[in-house]
């Protein structure tokens, strides 16, 4: 704090000796983007008043000073202060008001910030050698609210490995649809029978727990069944979409190195014998699913089975799904979004219906099968589903992800008895991370709260916590975050980070942005990839086309 007061004191005395150039041309020199809405050239203004009170005296008459209405805002926001003295001429400290622009702060935003200002004062006065990125703007109150009150430590305990809950299932419930795809319907005793029959053949070619079976086949019943044989077979999955390029089919198989290619089911034996594979644990890899790459090298990430049971226990008693939900299959099973669509479907006994290709990309046949196949889950992207227009259905709850969503293209939707909730979620952190229920507008893209077992923290540059309503970077903590990414030690290293938050615990760098509500809700403010900073060297005109 030394150093920055010796420098601002430079900088202002430096300052004076400019005093008598025109704003005008200052304005004109410095060229700032315009608007009507805020000053050109500052935002922020700090008025030092360390002139003596004028003193009036009237004959007969006692005169004092008095406060009058509050002033109009002149900038977004206006720090005055006025040095005071006693009556021999000592100092006895500062007084001061802090203007907010009405239309920018509430009156208790702008308390908090006065309260955070004088907080900082007294530390580096207190203090005036620390450096000033150790200076804790949070008050011991604060940071339990962001920390613990609204991320609260709950453990959340997975119910068994997906093979293992799904046999329950099919026991319970054989004769239940457990798929539809067109008119063809599997019960849970035949989709049990036929992924047997696969996870045979994988086990009988050598696959065993912390292999990857690569699976390329078009989205239909026989993609789901050789999935669970995979799971059965004790190995993970490695979804390729069969629309991939076939330079990113090549960079997957050799990256991942999977035991076995999977295209179809033509070799498969007709023994529906059960496979008992030994040793299959919760922290085996359920999938590999790879990134887009649109931040970089595409990279594979590792999720187990406790990552995914995790998330269907968490999440049990938000939606209470059961028995009786009918799902869609809509998304690409190399998209993480149909982990939440097939297992969420299979794991709680409900049915998942297929969605054909052609079907959805056509809202109006898309609308046709939810209302044939009384659909009562819906999991979509906003885009797609600002697409959809609402009529009588069986919906009973549509869960958001994957986009930002933007609530006020819901109107048409509110009050239709359908619960719409918004989820944000990351691929290393298992599908979804937060969730808020939307019962109303509501302003921006608010992701709610993390799920129960995941604790979020909004952080600044040295992993500390920022305040409510300031931007900072997510970071995710608990029990569904991924192993890391296949193959690549540095890298999980440098986005699995240690969590000063929790002994022993690790949480994701997600690199999204977002901030606190003053209500505990988190607002989605965008990737911080996004943010280029480019300094440097300048471009003339004429040097680029």
């Amino acid at each position: 704090f030394v150093e920055l007061l010796g420098r601002v004191r430079e900088g202002g005395l430096a300052a004076f000796e400019h005093a008598d150039v025109p704003f005008e041309r200052l304005v004109e020199e410095l060229s700032p983007a315009r608007s009507l809405s805020r000053h050109p050239l500052f935002q922020v203004m700090l008025t030092v008043q360390n002139t003596a009170d004028p003193v009036l005296e009237l004959p007969g008459v006692t005169v004092t000073a008095s406060a009058g209405a509050a002033p109009a805002a002149k900038f977004d926001l206006d720090v005055a202060v006025s040095e005071r003295y006693t009556t021999d001429g000592a100092p006895a400290g500062l007084t001061g008001d802090v203007t907010g622009a009405a239309d920018l702060f509430t009156a208790g935003t702008v308390t908090r910030l006065a309260d955070r200002l004088l907080r900082v004062l007294a530390t580096v006065a207190a203090e005036p050698t620390a450096r000033l990125s150790d200076v804790d703007v949070l008050d011991p109150a604060e940071r339990r609210q962001v920390l613990s009150d609204w991320n609260p430590a709950v453990d959340v305990a997975p119910a068994g490995t997906l093979p293992s809950v799904f046999a329950a299932r099919a026991a319970a419930t054989p004769a239940a649809i457990a798929l539809v795809d067109g008119d063809a319907r599997l019960s849970y005793a035949e989709l049990d029978a036929r992924s047997n029959r696969v996870a045979r053949l994988l086990v009988d070619r050598g696959v065993r727990p912390e292999d990857l079976v690569a699976v390329q086949m078009s989205r239909s019943a026989d993609l789901v069944v050789a999935l669970l044989g995979v799971l059965k077979a004790g190995a993970g999955y490695l979804p390729i979409d069969p629309a991939y390029p076939a330079e990113r089919v090549a960079f997957m198989l050799a990256d991942a190195r999977p035991a076995l290619l999977l295209t179809d089911l033509s070799e498969v034996p007709d023994s529906d014998a059960p496979v008992e594979v030994p040793g299959l644990l919760l922290d085996h890899p359920a999938y590999v699913i790879y990134t887009s790459g649109s931040t970089g090298t595409p990279k594979g990430v590792v999720v187990s089975h406790r990552n995914v049971m995790t998330l269907l226990a968490a999440t049990a008693e938000q939606f209470a799904f059961g028995a009786d939900d009918v799902w869609t299959w809509f998304h690409s099973f190399a998209f993480d979004f149909s982990v939440w669509e097939l297992w969420g479907a299979l794991l709680h006994g409900g049915t998942v219906v297929v969605v054909p290709f052609d079907v959805s990309r056509s809202p109006a046949d898309f609308w046709d099968l939810l209302v044939r196949e009384r659909v009562t889950v819906l999991n979509q992207t906003p885009s797609a589903f600002y697409q959809l227009t609402p009529a009588p259905s069986d919906l009973r709850v549509v869960v958001f992800g994957g986009e930002a969503l933007d609530p006020a293209r819901l109107t048409a939707w509110w009050d239709r008895g359908v619960q719409l909730v918004n989820m944000y979620g990351i691929t290393e952190t298992t599908v979804h991370v937060t969730y808020r229920l939307l019962d109303g507008p509501v302003s921006g893209s608010v992701i709610g709260r993390g799920l129960p077992g995941l604790r979020v923290f909004v952080l600044d540059e040295r992993l500390q916590p920022v305040p409510v309503g300031v931007a900072g970077e997510m970071y995710v903590s608990g029990a569904q975050l991924a192993r890391g990414y296949a193959g690549r030690a540095g890298l999980t290293s440098s986005r699995f980070v240690a969590s000063p938050f929790g002994a022993g615990e690790r949480m994701y760098r997600s690199g999204d942005r977002a901030r606190w509500t003053a209500d505990g809700d988190l607002v989605f403010e965008g990737r911080s990839d996004d943010q280029v900073k480019v300094r440097g060297f300048r471009i003339e005109p004429g040097e680029i086309e």
